[in-house]
């Protein structure tokens, strides 16, 4: 029975965002809500000028009513809302800023972390209230560790570190929808198997509402979900590692997600520290393009491994 109903709320809120996006799409570029794309960047994606941003409203919407109708309304549904619709919010504020004010930065980093610091600490606070676990294990080990008061900090950290790593995976035609839903199905079948049922049907919900998605998202790109996309996903799949005690477990499952943010951090250190550059451009996705690779290939590759880091995590979690 679970599991028809995670098919259910797949298909519920594919049909919803498949729907949405002929209807947000047009009102998008009548608003001229476009994209504002970096200078230093690509020169294949200056054309990308213009196109509709904010699409990102079609995802949350998407996934808001599905996982209200087949959700049981308990403390971790209020969990998983909070961080999804919270960090989205954050994230249509920035996209919000950049649009009105044409510029290619929103929020500042201050105003940006305030709001991620707000609704984590909301999500610690509602943890707490149901008992939640503090312990932190080993992913395929019986090995952990009892965090107490720390964990909460620990919840924060990762919450922040994730919902930027997947921002940073937002920056090619389909990259993070395809992404996010591999990573999302995986997550959805621990959820399953560790009887999270709210866990399992919000990932059901984001996977059907960024496939739906993608039909408009897939390059040539008709729409860009934008911050309010990108830190929504971000804050859904984090909360859905927590709840399903699979802290760790994201290292490997949304390895992707992992190695976008490295590149991003190791590129600023060797920079600042010696004046080199590591990549020819941070996220590494934009070094495979400036080595020659086409935007699609990089894609198609990305999600490859994106699906073997996936069966990875669920091998480990001995969930094969």
């Amino acid at each position: 029975m679970d599991f028809k109903l995670i098919l259910m709320t797949i298909g519920v809120s594919f049909i919803l965002a498949v729907i949405l996006g002929p209807l947000c799409i047009p009102l998008l570029r009548r608003l001229k809500f476009g994209q504002q794309v970096r200078e230093d960047g690509p020169k294949g994606h200056l054309k990308k000028a213009g196109t509709p941003t904010m699409g990102g409203a079609i995802i949350l919407l998407a996934f808001t009513l599905a996982f209200l109708k087949f959700s049981v309304m308990d403390t971790d549904f209020y969990v998983l809302l909070v961080a999804t619709l919270g960090f989205g919010l954050v994230g249509f504020l920035d996209d919000y800023i950049k649009i009105i004010f044409k510029r290619s930065l929103g929020l500042t980093a201050k105003q940006k972390l305030f709001g991620q610091l707000l609704f984590s600490g909301i999500v610690c606070v509602l943890l707490a209230q149901s008992g939640h676990s503090t312990f932190v294990g080993v992913p395929g080990t019986s090995v952990g560790l009892e965090l107490g008061w720390f964990y909460y900090v620990f919840v924060i950290l990762m919450m922040l570190a994730i919902s930027n790593a997947v921002n940073f995976t937002d920056g090619l035609d389909g990259l993070l929808s395809g992404v996010s839903a591999i990573a999302f199905a995986a997550f959805a079948i621990i959820a399953l198997q560790a009887s999270e049922i709210a866990a399992a049907v919000c990932a059901a919900a984001m996977i059907g509402a960024v496939l739906g998605f993608l039909v408009f998202n897939a390059h040539p790109a008709k729409v860009f979900m934008g911050d309010s996309g990108s830190l929504g996903i971000g804050g859904a799949i984090a909360a859905v590692a927590i709840l399903t005690k699979t802290e760790l477990l994201f290292i490997i499952i949304g390895g992707i997600f992992v190695i976008e943010m490295l590149s991003v951090v190791i590129q600023v250190v060797s920079f600042k520290t010696t004046g080199k550059r590591v990549f020819k451009m941070s996220p590494i996705h934009h070094h495979f393009e400036l080595s020659g690779w086409s935007e699609w290939r990089v894609v198609i590759t990305f999600w490859v491994v994106g699906i073997l880091l996936a069966g990875l995590g669920l091998w480990i979690n001995k969930g094969l």
